[in-house]
C-alpha cells in the first residue's frame, strides 16, 4: 500500500478540506465533568515535541510558577521509528514507550508537574494505528499494517473498500470521513466492543498514573456516539478536548461532539489570522454571535503544530508581530478555554525538535532551536491577567479604528491592541480602581516596583501611548511603581544606538531582542539584526517612543542556532528628545 512519506504535507492540505451540518448526537446519559479545566488557572500551554524529562524541569522552574494551570504533552504510546514530528502520531503499541521518554520518566513528569501546581493532557490517538505496512516501534514492538499483536488483528480495523482503495477520497461524505483512512493510517473500527474496551483501558491506564485530561487527536474520523461510548468506559472524567477540524463543505460538525467535552474551535484559529493580517481586529469584539461552538464549549490557539506549518494560522514569522499581538488578545478576550503553543524553528516542515526533544529555554525566550514562546514575557504577562480577570466579562470596549481596540475585563483588567504601524496615544475609560498598575506586556510586577512599564489610573482612565503593532495590559494582580513609561509619554520618537562589543566566528551574527514590538517582543524571528561594520563593536540604530522602559538581550545566530547572552536581562528607558546610544559588551 501507498503511503505519504510528508505526513505535514499532508495536514497542510487536510485542513483545506471542508465539512457540514448533521444531526447532533445525544450523549446526555453520559456525565460530563467540569466542562473547561478546573481552578483559577485554566490556560494550556502546549509543549510541543518536549521530552518527558524537560518538561519536569520546565514546570518546576517556569510553567508553574507563571500561572499555566494546564500542560498538553505529545502522544506517550509508542509509535513508528524516525525523528520527524509526526512519527509522534503512528501508535504501534499502547506501551508507554516514545521519543519522548519511557513510562518511568512519564510518571515522574506528571508528579513533578503536579508539585508545580500544573495537570497534564495527554495527546492521544483513538482513531487509527501506524501508516507504514510494516515495521518495529521506538519501543521494539514489531507490527505489520493491520496486525498488531496482543492488540489489533484485522477485523479490528474499518475497510472502507472504495475501487481506488481504503483512503479517504470524498472529505464530505460524512461516511468516508469517519470510516476510511486518513492516507493509509489504519482506521480502527471504533464502533466495535472490543476496539472500545481497548482505547477504554489505555485511557485508563494514563488516568492511573496521574494524567488530568486527554486531547483526542482526529476526533472528527469518529463518530461522537462512538466517542461517548469509550468516554463511558473511564474509571475518572479527565478533561476532554477533541480535534474537529471545521471547513465549509462537509457533513461532521463541531457542535456534534460538545456532549463528549471541549471541541478545538479552528475558525477561531483562522478568524485571528485574517483579522491581524489585515482583516481588521475591531470585528473581535462579540465571538459568540458567530456561529462557532461557544465559548463554555470551545478550546482556542493561536496556532497548533499543524497550523503553524501550513498557513491556516499565523506563526513566529507572520508579519509586524501579529503572532504576539493576536496571543496577547487570545488570553485577554473571554471567548474559550486558551492554549499557548510552545514549539521550534523549522526549515523543513516535517523536521523533529532540536537536541533529540531536550527543551532548553532562556529567561525570556528560547535557546538551541526551541522558541519556548511560553516565556515570552508578554504571553506569560497575559496568563497572569487572564487568572486574575477570571470569568469577568467585557467592559468598556473601545475600537478607535478598524486595527486598534481596547477593552476591560469587568473591574479586574484592561488591554490595548495596536496593530498598526504608528504609536497610538488615546485616553482609556477603564472600570479598573484607580491606582499605578504594571504593564505587564513589557515587564513584570517585582517587590512593588514594575519592571518595565507604570500606568496610573485616575478618575476611571488613563492615558497611555500604545507602540506600534504592540499592546499594553494592566490588572489589579499586578501594581507597582514605576517610572511611568507606558504613560504619557510626552510623544515622539528617538534613534537609538545599540552599540555591542562582541567577538564572532565566521557565519554569526548578532541580533538585539527585547520586550517591545520594536525589539521583537523577545521572538528570536523578530529579533533586529545588528551591523559588522564596525566589528568587533556591532551596531544598529533604532526609532523607539520617547520615555519607553523596556528590556532587552543580545542574542548570537548561527545557521539558525540561536545562543543568547547571560542573565539579567538589560533594561533601559528611552530619553524624551534627540538620539540616545547603548552601549555594551557581550557577556
Amino acid at each position: 500500500m501507498k503511503f505519504l512519506e510528508s505526513f505535514a504535507s499532508f495536514l497542510a492540505l487536510f485542513l483545506c478540506y471542508n465539512v457540514i451540518a448533521a444531526p447532533v448526537f445525544d450523549n446526555g446519559t453520559q456525565s460530563l465533568g467540569s466542562r473547561a479545566p478546573s481552578g483559577s488557572k485554566s490556560v494550556i500551554i502546549q509543549m510541543f515535541d518536549w521530552t518527558w524529562d524537560s518538561i519536569a524541569v520546565e514546570c518546576t522552574n517556569f510553567i508553574g510558577p507563571a500561572g499555566y494551570g494546564f500542560v498538553q504533552v505529545s502522544p506517550p504510546q509508542e509509535h513508528i521509528q524516525g525523528s520527524q514530528w509526526w512519527t509522534d502520531y503512528q501508535p504501534v503499541s499502547y506501551t508507554l514507550t516514545s521519543k519522548h521518554g519511557d513510562r518511568g520518566q512519564f510518571q515522574k513528569m506528571i508528579s513533578a508537574c503536579h508539585g508545580a501546581g500544573v495537570k497534564v493532557i495527554a495527546d492521544t490517538i483513538f482513531n487509527h494505528m501506524a501508516g507504514i505496512d510494516s515495521g518495529t516501534g521506538v519501543g521494539g514492538s514489531s507490527f505489520t499494517h493491520y496486525n498488531y499483536p496482543g492488540i489489533y488483528r484485522g477485523q479490528d480495523f474499518h475497510h472502507c473498500g472504495l475501487t481506488s482503495g481504503d483512503d479517504i477520497v470524498n472529505f464530505n461524505d460524512r461516511v468516508q470521513v469517519q470510516t476510511c483512512e486518513l492516507v493509509n493510517l489504519a482506521d480502527l473500527a471504533t464502533d466495535t466492543e472490543y476496539v472500545r474496551g481497548r482505547l477504554a483501558q489505555y485511557a485508563n491506564d494514563l488516568i492511573s498514573l496521574g494524567v488530568d485530561g486527554l486531547r483526542l487527536d482526529a476526533a472528527k474520523h469518529m463518530s461522537a456516539g462512538d466517542i461517548s461510548n469509550i468516554l463511558g468506559r473511564l474509571s475518572a472524567r479527565p478533561y476532554i478536548t477533541q480535534e474537529v477540524v471545521w471547513g465549509s463543505g462537509g457533513q461532521v460538525q463541531p457542535s456534534e461532539y460538545t456532549a463528549n467535552g471541549d471541541v478545538q474551535e479552528f475558525r477561531y484559529t483562522s478568524a485571528l489570522r485574517d483579522a491581524f493580517l489585515g482583516g481588521g481586529i475591531s470585528n473581535l469584539q462579540s465571538l459568540d454571535t458567530r456561529g462557532w461552538v461557544s465559548g463554555s464549549q470551545a478550546n482556542v490557539f493561536v496556532a497548533n503544530q499543524d497550523t503553524e506549518r501550513s498557513g491556516a494560522s499565523l506563526n513566529i514569522n507572520s508579519p509586524s508581530n501579529t503572532y504576539i499581538t493576536a496571543t496577547i488578545f487570545s488570553l485577554a478576550h473571554p471567548y474559550g478555554t486558551p492554549t499557548v503553543l510552545s514549539s521550534f524553528t523549522f526549515s523543513n516542515k516535517d523536521a523533529g525538535p532540536p537536541n533529540g526533544g531536550s527543551g532548553t529555554c532562556s529567561s525570556t525566550g528560547g535557546s538551541g532551536g526551541w522558541l519556548c514562546q511560553h516565556r515570552y514575557i508578554p504571553i506569560s504577562g497575559m496568563v497572569g491577567f487572564r487568572n486574575n480577570v477570571g470569568s469577568a466579562g467585557i467592559t468598556n470596549w473601545m475600537s478607535a479604528q478598524s486595527q486598534r481596540i481596547a477593552f476591560g475585563r469587568g473591574s479586574a483588567g484592561y488591554v490595548a491592541i495596536n496593530n498598526v504601524d504608528s504609536a497610538w496615544t488615546t485616553t482609556f475609560s477603564t472600570s479598573l480602581p484607580a491606582g499605578t498598575y504594571c504593564d505587564v506586556i513589557s515587564g513584570k510586577a517585582s517587590s512593588g516596583s514594575c519592571t518595565g512599564a507604570a500606568i496610573t489610573v485616575s478618575g476611571g482612565s488613563f492615558t497611555a501611548t500604545v507602540a506600534a503593532r504592540n499592546a499594553i495590559a494592566i490588572h489589579t494582580g499586578a501594581m507597582g511603581s514605576g517610572s511611568g513609561g507606558g504613560a504619557n509619554p510626552g510623544g515622539g520618537s528617538v534613534a537609538v544606538t545599540f552599540a555591542e562589543t562582541a567577538t564572532t566566528v565566521f557565519g554569526q551574527n548578532i541580533f538585539v531582542i527585547g520586550s517591545i514590538a520594536e525589539l521583537g517582543n523577545w521572538a528570536p524571528a523578530n529579533a533586529i539584526a545588528l551591523s559588522s561594520a564596525s566589528y568587533p563593536v556591532w551596531t544598529a540604530t533604532i526609532s523607539i517612543p520617547a520615555n519607553t522602559v523596556f528590556q532587552y538581550k543580545f542574542i548570537k545566530e548561527a545557521d539558525g542556532t540561536v545562543n543568547w547572552e547571560s542573565d539579567p536581562n538589560r533594561q533601559a528607558t528611552v530619553v524624551s528628545s534627540g538620539s540616545q546610544t547603548l552601549s555594551s559588551s557581550w557577556r
